[in-house]
């Protein structure tokens, strides 16, 4: 056998552990003297662990990644306008003409602005809680594997990051505003970051774009900065304003231009960047696996919810090849993910799960393709997949259509009743079937035994369904096939004839 190779150094610079340590290392290297390049070194490695609890606090509802934004933000202020006093020194230096009076005034200007700012940045670092940092990032580090790379979740967090930046870009294109060409900036620079952290296989393919659009874009900024400066500079030389003004506005315009070469048209970037994030039923799967993984960082019996989502898909399933239902891809989709959240609200103590977790859903931000009123059925259905029954003027129907309400009653009553199957949460009940006799619904399950409490729960669960759907619901036990009888009968047989 092989030892494994070892990983590259691209390999090793990844991940929340190495930036939240680098960001350590970095704090070091700039407060010796507080210059361009470790500062900008040191806001890279902040920004890389904002950008991720960015990331993971979209399905991951701990409050450590909070805090862990919280305790870098007063630093990053301050080198952010630091960092921006650097940028104008660099552009001053590089437009300015041999014996320009106007770039000499204000290197000066710069150059006093910076000295200021460098004595507030010294004093943000030494406010800095590196021991609490190094703590918080030690205790989050771990569940950044609890989500795979470019998997599902991530996929669908980039998409949403995608169609913000997009709507941005037709803004900028609209408005052609210093200020909208600066949001547009912010857009791809959140979807770059979510890429280059949790996509890396797209990564390769995109990175370079990615950056000299996103440089580009930041230079049209630092140009728009330098222009107002240059507008509000007390200066007695008018014809050097003009001249730098004509200076600005020709680079700025050539960074623009080099934008829209790549980004308008039928074969722009956002179109060969769309393309390799998911649509149709990748979409939604991607979507409702988001939520699965929310609920896994709440739900305290995962076993439970997946047996009672098997449940639930094999009711609605067998409601519908009956004729009970009208299958609806949308309901399907919606009653799996009640299932999935039902039980979200018991990670927060004692007391009604249910109300806890209906209000835990209802902050949910809607996966794409869903609507607001689809996270409301949702919320429905987790505040009433057991406990007291469902009223026409609960909170919980409020924004939902007359119409929808019908429908959603039937989905709240198959929950009922796939959860009661597994009340106990042991896991004795794993597999019915659905059948219908005249005007009865018969649920069989294997397992279960009919005069038990088991049953007796379930009995009293198929309320709701049999009123929704106005036909009676039978219980009976699913017996398992002869062949399988046979096989399991075969060994006692024979231990009956040896002794």
């Amino acid at each position: 056998m092989q030892p494994a190779a070892a990983p590259t150094n691209e390999a090793r610079k990844a991940g929340l552990a190495y930036w939240a340590a680098r960001v350590l290392e970095e704090c070091d290297k700039a407060s010796e003297s507080f210059a361009a390049d470790p500062v900008h070194d040191l806001r890279v490695a902040i920004r890389r662990c904002r950008s991720m609890a960015d990331g993971f606090r979209s399905v991951d509802p701990d409050a450590a990644w909070k805090e862990m934004k919280r305790l870098a933000k007063p630093l990053f202020a301050s080198l952010g306008d630091l960092r921006d006093t650097q940028v104008m020194l660099e552009w001053v230096a590089k437009l300015s003409e041999p014996q320009d009076e106007l770039g000499q005034e204000l290197t000066a200007t710069l150059l006093h602005k910076e000295a200021q700012l460098k004595t507030a940045a010294k004093d943000a670092l030494a406010r800095f809680d590196r021991k609490h940092w190094a703590s918080v990032n030690e205790q989050l580090a771990p569940r950044t594997s609890a989500i795979p790379l470019d998997g599902p979740v991530f996929q669908h967090l980039a998409l949403e990051r995608w169609m913000d930046a997009r709507e941005l870009h037709r803004r900028a294109l609209r408005n052609r505003s210093s200020a909208a060409w600066h949001q547009l900036r912010i857009g791809i620079k959140r979807f770059r970051y979510t890429v280059e952290n949790f996509l890396p296989q797209r990564h390769e393919h995109w990175s370079r774009d990615l950056r000299d659009l996103q440089d580009a874009l930041g230079e049209v900024h630092d140009l728009d900065v330098m222009r107002t400066l240059i507008k509000n500079h007390p200066s007695s030389h008018p014809g050097h304003k003009a001249s730098w003004l004509r200076r600005i506005a020709e680079e700025r315009q050539r960074r623009l231009e080099m934008y829209r070469s790549k980004m308008v048209g039928r074969r722009s970037l956002w179109e060969a960047w769309r393309a390799g994030l998911p649509s149709g039923a990748e979409l939604d799967a991607a979507g409702l696996e988001k939520l699965r993984t929310w609920a896994s960082f709440l739900d305290p019996d995962l076993r439970h919810s997946g047996v009672v989502t098997r449940l639930t898909l094999a009711l609605y399933d067998g409601l519908s090849h009956c004729g009970i239902f009208a299958a609806a891809p949308r309901d399907r989709q919606i009653l799996e993910a009640g299932a999935i959240l039902h039980e979200v609200g018991r990670s927060k103590g004692s007391g009604s799960h249910q109300k806890r977790g209906q209000r835990m859903v209802t902050k949910l931000a809607p996966p794409l393709g869903w609507s607001s009123e689809d996270m409301r059925c949702l919320a429905a259905l987790v505040r009433f997949h057991r406990g007291r029954l469902p009223k026409p003027g609960d909170s919980a129907f409020v924004g939902v259509e007359s119409k929808r309400r019908g429908e959603l009653l039937r989905l709240i009553g198959v929950l009922r009743l796939a959860n009661a199957f597994d009340e106990s949460h042991r896991g004795r009940l794993h597999e019915l079937t659905v059948t219908r006799h005249n005007d009865v619904i018969v649920v069989r399950a294997r397992g279960l035994r009919l005069l038990s409490r088991d049953a007796e729960r379930i009995a009293r669960a198929r309320y709701l369904l049999e009123t929704v759907c106005r036909r009676p619901v039978q219980l009976r036990s699913l017996r398992a096939p002869r062949r399988a009888a046979r096989k399991a009968a075969t060994p006692r047989r024979r231990a009956a004839r040896a002794s």
